[in-house]
């Protein structure tokens, strides 16, 4: 649920009504902004508002609209219908696989005609161009927070554990991790603070349990028993604990568990945006925090004169065009031609933080001349920074599905998922998450949000293949032009990682989940009669899944391609501070900065390292750390 001399895709808030107070049309000449934020989502809305609390002078943008006004922003289940909403969808297209020949096996593969339409599937028109996978992201305020699914998934700590050992920098710990995420939290489920939870921060969460009503859907009852007994004493749904809660063994213990949802007491979706508009409501924070909406920034600018003695080039601001659909992801935006209005410069004087994402970032470093040498000497932009690593070790999850139909239509679903551990599952870790949703989901393609509404007798397995292997996606210029779409490909299984079989172990592994989600199908009461529709009978056996996985697997979690690593390491485009290396005063925080892909559902991590990050930032320029406005210790109870 996403451009500067680096990019060019982010940027400004634009108002329709001044009644915020922080949302601005324009930036004042005479301002200074500590920090510039490029992109209001998970990352970059959570950091500029905790940095405003701090006390300091932040401007978000945004390269899209405010659309949180919309059903299709607000209500928790239109957030398919959000995804498609061409006031805030930013469609990428993107390849799985190097080869086309492979790639077009995949039913959403899709081509371009030549009359300019979009076709889905086998036997595209003759003369149509090859487009790829769709892959939703947004660009509208709030970044992909106003689209995803809001399920709240603490990560497992040796997510957090490799990376303080990777960089030597234990403020990474576990143990340290987890309080900013007791920060975040409003929880509005479990009163026991010893459970990990928190309960003043600006994440509202919420469980809805379907068993604790009378009147519960019979077949919904059907496939939580089903679910229950086609594992290892799962448990049953009535009784469900809470994936986020700390108990011993938390991290390694296969069941069913109650999903948290980011939703607030009026069953509205919760996210980074009420933290942004909690901060501009407090009247000590006037004049911290502004916001300029439909700003696309097409680079990050630098004062070169900084360079030599010793020193680093230093980011002074970022280069800023205003406009609505301004980037070509954006499907209302014009594809061909039209000359980009001049820039204007927007200046910080402390920092300018980047939050594009996995796909945007990186496009934005390489168009501000730091990335591989030979890939910018390829566009003819000039070298500021030669750093190997941006826009490699792109990283996402596995994602297949289960569709069956019902006899007759569902009232309600379900909201638990089952923790698994494949045959290929490390360390003793759950490596399969599966979870049920009352509609058909077979994966992403252009108005797949309606479709998967059109019938409500369908129900879908949605399996999830976490600990994935692969980390050789990459993000790649598709020419010095910030406006055009970057060339993104995630080289899936064996054409990714496979020195020692990791492609056919995750492939291996996903057919696990999927056998497993077909299996509990078919352990449904008899007498409802659920009917298989897909994969459905072109699917016999272990292979044939395996194969079936490959050309049609799916994710939604794309990360890791401006990874944090270790001093020494060419590949690591940050340290452990989130500093882009060879500059000064350019940091990245958003869901690109982790070395490998964290937890189930990456939306939590992001939050957690965008707070990290306003700790970091604002200890590197007060000298000592500053107790956030308005936190308090949790409650004895609630």
């Amino acid at each position: 649920m996403l451009p500067s001399p680096v990019s060019g895709l982010f940027a400004a808030l634009w108002l329709g009504t001044v009644a915020l107070g922080g949302f601005i049309r324009q930036v004042d000449p005479h301002a200074t902004y500590d920090y510039i934020v490029v992109g209001s989502g998970a990352g970059g809305g959570t950091v500029a508002a905790r940095l405003a609390k701090y006390g300091h002078r932040v401007l978000l943008l945004d390269a899209g609209s405010d659309e949180t006004h919309t059903e299709e922003y607000r209500i928790p289940y239109k957030n398919l219908l959000a995804s498609e909403l061409p006031s805030m969808s930013w469609d990428f297209y993107v390849h799985h696989y190097p080869s086309l020949e492979q790639q077009q096996k995949d039913s959403k593969m899709c081509w371009r005609t030549n009359s300019g339409e979009i076709h889905v599937g086998a036997d595209p028109p003759r003369g149509a161009e090859p487009m790829g996978i769709l892959y939703p992201r947004t660009g509208t305020f709030g970044g992909c927070t106003a689209h995803n699914a809001l399920f709240t998934v603490y990560p497992d700590d040796a997510d957090w554990e490799e990376i303080a050992q990777l960089t030597k920098d234990r403020s990474w710990a576990p143990e340290r991790m987890r309080k900013l995420w007791e920060r975040i939290e409003d929880c509005n489920y479990d009163a026991n603070p010893r459970n990990g939870h928190g309960y003043n921060g600006w994440l509202s969460t919420f469980i809805a349990n379907p068993f604790n009503g009378t009147a519960v859907d019979y077949k919904l009852k059907s496939l939580a028993a089903a679910s229950t007994y086609n594992g290892q004493g799962f448990g049953t749904p009535e009784t469900l604990p809470d994936i986020n809660s700390i108990f011993p063994g938390r991290d390694f213990r296969e069941g069913l568990y109650e999903m948290p949802l980011a939703i607030k007491a009026n069953h509205e979706r919760a996210g980074p945006v009420d933290f942004i508009r909690q901060t501009l409501a407090d009247p000590y924070l006037k004049g911290k925090l502004d916001i300029l909406l439909n700003a696309f920034v097409t680079t990050i600018a630098f004062d070169e004169k900084s360079r030599g003695y010793g020193r680093k080039p230093r980011a002074i601001g970022v280069n800023v065009v205003r406009g609505r659909s301004i980037y070509r992801a954006d499907p209302r935006a014009s594809q061909h031609g039209g000359k980009l209005p001049r820039p204007y410069l927007i200046r910080a004087a402390r920092e300018v933080i980047i939050s594009g994402g996995a796909f945007n970032t990186p496009q934005l470093l390489k168009l501000s001349g730091i990335g591989p040498r030979a890939e910018l000497e390829r566009f003819k932009i000039p070298v500021l920074v030669d750093s190997p690593g941006v826009g490699t070790n792109l990283q996402d999850r596995y994602e297949s599905t289960v569709v069956a139909t019902a006899p007759e239509k569902f009232t309600g679903s379900l909201h638990f998922a089952i923790m698994k551990k494949s045959s290929l599952a490390e360390n003793n870790t759950p490596d399969l998450l599966i979870a049920g949703t009352s509609f058909a989901f077979t994966g992403y393609y252009p108005g797949y949000s309606k479709f998967a509404k059109v019938d409500p007798t369908k129900w879908t397995w949605v399996v999830l293949r976490g600990h994935t292997r692969n980390h050789a996606g990459t993000v790649h210029l598709r020419s010095n032009d910030p406006r055009d779409v970057p060339l993104i490909n995630f080289n899936y299984f064996e054409y990714g990682t496979n020195e020692h079989g990791e492609g056919e172990k995750d492939a291996k592994a996903l057919q696990e989940g999927v056998t497993w989600a077909r299996q509990a199908i078919q352990r449904t009461d008899k007498s409802i009669g659920f009917r298989e529709d897909w994969p459905g009978n072109r699917v016999q056996n272990d292979q044939q899944m395996v194969d079936w996985v490959k050309k049609e697997a799916w994710g939604h979690h794309a990360s890791c391609s401006c990874p944090i690593g270790a001093d020494g390491d060419p590949f690591a485009v940050l340290d452990s501070s989130f500093r882009v290396r060879g500059v000064d005063s350019l940091r990245v925080v958003d869901a690109s900065v982790f070395p490998k892909i964290p937890g189930y559902f990456i939306v939590v991590p992001i939050y957690m390292i965008a707070e990290k990050a306003a700790d970091v930032i604002n200890e590197a320029a007060r000298g000592e750390y500053v107790t956030p406005a308005g936190y308090r210790a949790p409650p004895g109870r609630r």
